[in-house]
C-alpha cells in the first residue's frame, strides 16, 4: 500500500510539473480562438477550437485556394480577364464595385476578394474557374475533404450566412496553413493594404485587417463578420529571432465584439505565443537526423530528415529540458522513395511528449538486384 501510495504521489507531481511547464495563455474575448506555431507544427493555445461557428468572409481563404490552385495548373492566368454576372454584380454586403459592363483581370478579382473582401469579386472568381457557383461549391467541399477539415461545409463562395455554411477554428488553422505552405508567390496579396479598381469608387479600399497598420511583422491573412458570426479574424505574422529567423504564427480569433476587439485580441495572442514559447531549430534543412542501415538496396544507408527546418516550440527558457527519440522499423527495406516518410522523430519536454514529426527519406533508394537481395536476405538470417 505504502508502494502504491508513493507511485501515485510520483505521478501526480510529474502531471503537476508538465502542467506548470505550460504558459497560460492570456484572456481573449472572442467566442472562440486558437493559436498555432506554423513554424513548429504546434498548437500553442486554444478555446472552443472545435466548435462549428460561421465563417463570414473567412470563406473566402478557401475561395483563393482554389483560385490559386487553378493558376498554378495554368487553367486560367493572372492576365486572363472574367465578366462580371449579374449575380456577382448585385451581391450583398462588401463590394470592390464593378458590373456587368467591364472585364476584369483575374489578378485584379484578386486583390478586390482580398483587400476589399469584396463578394461581386468572389462571385465572379467563382463563376470564372468553376462555370457555375454552384459547381464551384462543390470544387470547395471536395477540396476541405482533401485537406482534412472535416468539420467544414460551404454553400457559397463568399461567405454570407446560409443554414449549414459551417466550419472552426482548427479547420480554418489548417486551411490557413496549406494556403501558406502551397501558394507562397500569391500569398502577398494578403499584405495588401488598399486596392481601388480603376474606374469604380473610392469606398471600401482598405484592407480590414488592422494589424497589416499595427505590426510590420503581420502579412495577412483575412477578417470575417456577419451578425451571425460576429468579428472574426484570421491573423499571421513572421518574426525574425537570433537563433531563428522567419519564425510564423497563425492566430485565428472568432466572435470578437467589433473589428477593433478581433484585432486586439489576435494581436495579443500573437505577442504571447512570441515571448511564452521560443522557437528551437533541432536540426537544418535536409540535415540527416539518422542514417540508419538499409537492406536489399543499391545503397547501404539513407539519411532520414526533412526538406524543411525541424523546430520545435518550447516555454520560455525550457529547452535544455528537450529529449528526442527517433522511431523508425527495423530493419529497413529498399526500395524507398525521396521524401517517403519513414521513420518518426519524437520531441519530449523531460518525459512528457511535446510533438512527433515524420522523418523523410532525403535520398531514393533503390531496389538491389537478386544476387544482392539474396545475400541481405542470408544476412538477416544468420543476424
Amino acid at each position: 500500500m505504502n508502494v502504491l501510495r508513493v507511485c501515485m504521489f510520483l505521478l501526480a507531481s510529474l502531471c503537476a510539473n508538465v502542467v506548470a511547464q505550460t504558459p497560460e495563455p492570456p484572456e481573449i474575448a472572442a467566442k472562440a480562438y486558437l493559436l498555432i506555431d506554423v513554424t513548429a507544427a504546434q498548437v500553442l493555445a486554444q478555446r472552443q477550437a472545435d466548435t462549428p461557428v460561421e465563417p463570414a468572409s473567412l470563406t473566402k481563404l478557401m475561395t483563393a485556394y482554389l483560385v490559386f490552385d487553378a493558376l498554378r495548373a495554368k487553367k486560367i492566368s493572372l492576365q486572363q480577364t472574367f465578366s462580371v454576372s449579374e449575380t456577382a454584380w448585385k451581391m450583398p454586403g462588401s463590394r470592390m464595385f464593378i458590373d456587368p459592363k467591364m472585364q476584369v483581370p483575374v489578378e485584379d478579382l484578386i486583390k478586390g476578394m482580398i483587400v476589399q473582401s469584396g463578394n461581386d469579386a468572389t462571385m465572379a472568381l467563382a463563376e470564372g474557374v468553376g462555370g457555375t457557383s454552384q459547381h464551384f461549391v462543390a470544387m470547395m467541399n471536395a477540396q476541405a475533404k482533401a485537406l482534412g477539415m472535416n468539420a467544414t461545409t460551404y454553400k457559397n463562395p463568399e461567405g454570407l450566412t446560409e443554414p449549414g455554411h459551417t466550419t472552426t477554428a482548427r479547420d480554418l488553422s489548417i486551411l490557413a496553413t496549406r494556403l501558406m505552405q502551397d501558394f507562397p508567390s500569391y500569398v502577398g496579396y494578403y499584405a495588401i493594404q488598399k486596392y481601388r479598381y480603376p474606374g469604380t469608387p473610392a469606398a471600401n479600399d482598405t484592407n480590414r485587417n488592422l494589424l497589416l497598420f499595427r505590426d510590420p511583422t503581420v502579412d495577412g491573412l483575412k477578417t470575417g463578420h456577419t451578425d451571425a458570426a460576429g468579428y472574426c479574424l484570421v491573423a499571421t505574422a513572421k518574426r525574425d529571432f537570433p537563433n531563428l529567423k522567419g519564425r510564423r504564427l497563425l492566430a485565428i480569433v472568432l466572435g470578437a465584439s467589433s473589428e477593433n476587439a478581433r484585432a486586439e485580441e489576435a494581436q495579443k495572442l500573437l505577442n504571447w505565443g512570441y515571448t511564452a514559447y521560443d522557437g528551437i531549430k533541432l536540426f537544418e534543412a535536409n540535415q540527416a537526423v539518422v542514417t540508419p542501415m538499409v537492406w536489399k538496396g543499391q545503397a547501404d544507408t539513407v539519411a532520414l530528415g526533412r526538406p524543411q527546418a525541424i523546430v520545435v516550440a518550447v516555454p520560455q527558457g525550457q529547452a535544455a529540458r528537450l529529449k528526442t527519440q527517433v522511431v523508425r522499423p527495423d530493419p529497413l527495406f529498399a526500395p524507398l522513395q525521396l521524401n517517403q516518410s519513414v521513420a518518426t522523430l519524437k520531441v519530449f519536454m523531460d518525459q512528457a511528449p511535446l510533438t512527433e514529426v515524420p522523418l523523410l527519406a532525403l535520398q531514393p533508394v533503390q531496389e538491389a538486384g537478386w544476387i544482392g537481395r539474396t545475400w541481405d536476405s542470408l544476412r538477416l538470417w544468420v543476424r
